[in-house]
Order: C-alpha cells, then sequence, then structure tokens
C-alpha cells in the first residue's frame, strides 16, 4: 500500500521516479480502508529534503500512510520558500484538536544552544506533553529525541569536543525488540552531531531501554515506554550524499572539519560515498509503522485515552 501525498508536493514526483508506491489524495479518499496517519514536525532548515527522507522511509510499507506536515506555530522558516509552507504545512496550533497514530519531531541545527534558550522552546515542551494525549507512538530524531528526553527525564546533552561526524558501527542491544526485528547484531548510521547523551545518565532512568549503542558514538536508540515513545539521535533518514554535502559547505565557507569516518571509500572524498545504512533504515522505520498499526485504536479519537 502507498504513502499519501498531495500529488504537488516535490517528495511525490521524487518517490514515484524511486518505484515508491504513492497515492493522490482523491484516489486515496475512495479507499475503503483507514489509513494511518502520521505527522511530521519538521526543525530543519532544508524542509523539502526532509520530507523526502522522511515520506521515503515510511511510504516503504504495505500499509497506507496519511501523511501530515506540521510546522511550529511561533517560528518561522527563512530556508524555505513562503509558498511552499503555506501551500503543505500546518501550524501545531491548526492541529492540536487532532489525533495521529504517529509522530515524527526531526532534529534541529541549534545544538550549541541550551534547549531553555531555543527560541520555541515553550512550545515544543507543550507539543510533547500533547503526544501524550493525541499521538500513538512518537519518534523523536537526534536534537529532538535529546530535547524529548531532557523534557521527560531530565537527560542532559553534552557538548563534544569534536563533531561526531561520519558513519559508525552499532551494536544491537536488544534483537527481540519488536523494532530491531530482522536487524543484524551490528548496523551502520550516520552521525552528524555536536552533542552527546551519557549512556550512565540513561541508565539512571530504569524506565528507559537501550535498543542501539555505539563504542565511539554513545547510545543511539532509546524506548521509552512510559512516554510511548522512541528517541533517535542519529540519522538513519539520510540520504546516500547528506553527510557530502555537509562537507562540501563546511569546506567552500572555510570551517575546520574532518573526512566524515567510513563513509567514503578509502576515506577519500574525492570518491563516491556509499550507502551502507538503507535496509536498517528501512527496517526501523518499517517495524515502527507494523507497531503502530498493531497496537493503535481504530477509531482514531480513542488514541491517548
Amino acid at each position: 500500500m502507498p504513502i499519501t501525498l498531495p500529488s504537488s508536493l516535490p517528495a511525490y514526483s521524487v518517490l514515484e521516479n524511486e518505484g515508491v508506491m504513492v497515492m493522490g489524495e482523491g484516489r486515496a479518499a475512495n479507499q475503503d480502508i483507514r489509513p494511518l496517519r502520521i505527522g511530521l514536525l519538521n526543525l530543519m532548515p532544508k524542509k523539502i529534503q526532509t520530507e523526502n527522507q522522511f515520506a521515503r522511509l515510511i511510504g516503504a510499507t504495505p500499509l497506507q500512510i496519511e501523511l501530515t506536515l506540521i510546522r511550529m506555530t511561533s517560528h518561522q522558516t527563512k530556508n524555505t520558500a513562503a509558498e511552499h509552507m503555506s501551500t503543505f504545512y500546518r501550524s501545531f496550533d491548526e492541529v492540536r484538536d487532532e489525533k495521529f497514530d504517529g509522530l515524527i519531531i526531526t532534529g534541529a541545527p541549534i545544538e550549541h544552544l541550551d534547549f531553555e534558550d531555543v527560541t520555541y522552546w515553550d512550545e515544543l515542551r507543550d507539543i510533547f506533553n500533547w503526544t501524550q494525549t493525541h499521538v500513538h507512538s512518537t519518534m523523536g530524531v537526534c536534537w529532538g529525541g535529546m530535547a524529548m528526553i531532557h523534557h521527560f527525564h531530565e537527560v542532559d546533552k553534552h557538548m563534544l569536543e569534536a563533531k561526531a561526524f561520519g558513519c559508525f558501527r552499532h551494536h544491537n542491544l536488544a534483537p527481540a525488540s519488536p523494532y530491531l526485528r530482522g536487524f543484524s547484531d551490528d548496523c551502520v548510521i550516520p552521525v552528524s552531531r555536536w552533542t552527546e547523551m551519557k549512556q550512565h545518565e540513561i541508565d539512571d532512568c530504569p524506565e528507559l531501554i537501550t535498543l542501539l549503542g555505539s563504542d565511539e558514538v554513545g547510545p543511539a536508540l532509546i524506548q521509552d515506554p512510559d512516554h510511548r515513545a522512541l528517541y533517535i539521535f542519529n540519522h538513519f533518514e539520510y540520504d546516500s550524499g547528506t553527510l557530502k554535502e555537509e562537507y562540501d559547505r563546511d569546506i567552500e565557507a572555510g570551517k575546520e572539519i574532518n573526512v566524515p569516518v567510513n563513509y567514503y571509500p578509502g576515506d577519500d572524498p574525492a570518491t563516491t560515498p556509499l550507502n551502507r545504512w538503507r535496509s536498517h533504515a528501512h527496517l526501523l522505520y518499517g517495524n515502527w509503522i507494523n507497531d503502530i498499526y498493531q497496537t493503535t485504536s481504530y477509531e482514531i479519537s480513542k488514541i491517548g485515552t
């Protein structure tokens, strides 16, 4: 079954050309099933690129997905055309009375700020609390995951001396988890961040379960059953060339940046990078969607009750 997207959204043609099953809203309305409602709270500056990345993953499952693009009410983006935002996005205020089977909260390039110094922190905390009554399962990604775990458990993020940048091997710490169904004993995940979470601080919260972790870059995927949430601090959703784009951008700007670790063949930026995480990315998001399908209420109004 396909993911339902507006046919004029850039992601529609991108995914269709890749062979991902997509369906226009008109055709979806004629199907006698209830699609899963998944929201994407997009905090990234490159909105369209992020839309493509997450739509690609959640659109690869056998279920019909209705994707809703959400923006902060109190913050206006400066990097995406206003027409795109007004056409395809709804503010949190516009959706706060609605229910969702799933919600993805993306990262944001504001790691250097304390959470309380983020201009939209109060609204974001309101959204975190709202998920407990209006969302069946929430996925917090990178900074979004760090912000959620800080809000619900007061676990702090810590600045790194050097940017964690590249593709790092992670251990499967919970093979029986439904979210890791089909995972190998280890996997590679792209990492791009200046902050980290400490495993011992997560372990101090007995209700949290670490599913994936790395000897080099720490915990990566945390399950929070009490809040029906997953926190992933790295980037399974990245395209093959996303780390290259970040590296080339920093080099062009004259910034000091290391070649992303274990990304280019022979660590040579002149070569074409290899994607070694795509299969596990699809497994994780497919398992998350499947778990939502198995456990959410058919009557969407009962979500969160």
